[in-house]
């Protein structure tokens, strides 16, 4: 048994012509299957589809959340719904292609318990190329998290145990695809061509990320609190070389202004910084404290499918 977990918001456009090339491809491949999409509190008809999807295929299955919280928090809520002995996270917006599938599951039936989907481009935006660019290289060189992929992947196919490992966790502000990455077990890789979207319009604003990026790091490295460290010891040998320079070589300006300015513009500015990463390390340490539910749903295509994911 295969499953597939598929996070949608809006996109009532794509998701037929999706079940569609996953049945022909699942078909071809001659192994049972299911399909779990998790509609992300879409303002489109994308429920009222998935709705019409599972009553004339009893292999689709899907729940709404009650509010939008991101395709990783979509995504974790559809791992919770796996039966499979393997789990393929593919978009819904076409630009993953069904037919890769088969290709990833030769490496897993060979061993591979996580096979990561790896772009060769990144049709679209450039600004989205140049963001994905920008992450991952933060995640493999500051968060340290070196076998992602160096240019990212959204589409990935995890052994049962590495699905039952992460759902152990309780963590609720991360990454999900740096956490699986973390988590080690065997990875491999297979290349394949991500395509245009064919429907709608991406749901990754500016701030969400923004908040990716700081989620990714502060869950998973304690670097900028070093840096912290670093330039407050800069900024400190600054003021002190400003100090002595303003009063012993340059009177007529005044030590004490020079003085002024190295601390209003040096220290201060460092601490506000400092004190802005290390709030939000403490914001998430917050967030887990509170021990709020993850995410909430408000409609499912069935009773068991609800009785599912509270489980």
């Amino acid at each position: 048994m295969i499953s597939i977990v598929t996070p949608a918001f809006n996109e009532a456009g794509n998701l037929q012509r999706l079940h569609a090339r996953i049945a022909e491809t699942m078909a071809t491949l001659g192994v049972d299957w299911e399909w779990i999409v998790v509609d992300d509190h879409s303002r489109d008809d994308t429920f009222a589809v998935i709705r019409r999807l599972s009553s004339t295929d009893p292999r689709v299955r899907g729940v709404r959340l009650a509010r939008n919280s991101g395709s990783h928090v979509a995504i974790a809520c559809g791992l919770r719904l796996t039966t499979g002995d393997a789990v393929v996270m593919m978009a819904s917006d076409l630009q993953d292609p069904p037919e890769t599938i088969g290709t990833m599951l030769e490496r897993w039936r060979r061993g591979a318990q996580i096979v990561w989907a790896v772009r060769r481009s990144r049709p679209g935006e450039q600004s989205h190329a140049r963001f994905a660019a920008a992450y991952y290289w933060i995640v493999r060189n500051v968060v340290g998290l070196r076998d992602m992929p160096a240019k990212g992947t959204d589409f990935f196919l995890a052994d049962r145990r590495v699905v039952d490992a992460f759902r152990s966790y309780p963590e609720r502000t991360t990454s999900l695809f740096n956490h699986l990455t973390w988590m080690g077990f065997k990875q491999e890789y297979v290349d394949y061509e991500k395509q245009p979207r064919t429907a709608g319009a991406s749901g990754w604003t500016l701030a969400r990320k923004i908040r990716l990026v700081i989620d990714s790091v502060t869950a998973f490295s304690n670097a900028p609190l070093r840096w912290c460290a670093y330039f407050g010891a800069a900024m400190l040998a600054v003021a002190l070389v400003s100090t002595v320079v303003g009063v012993r070589l340059l009177p007529e300006l005044g030590g004490g202004l020079l003085l002024v300015l190295a601390v209003l513009f040096g220290l201060s500015g460092v601490q506000m910084l400092a004190l802005a990463i290390v709030g939000e390390y403490v914001w998430s340490a917050l967030a887990e404290a509170r021990r709020r539910p993850q995410f909430v749903i408000e409609a499912a295509t069935s009773d068991d499918v609800l009785e599912m994911t509270v489980k």
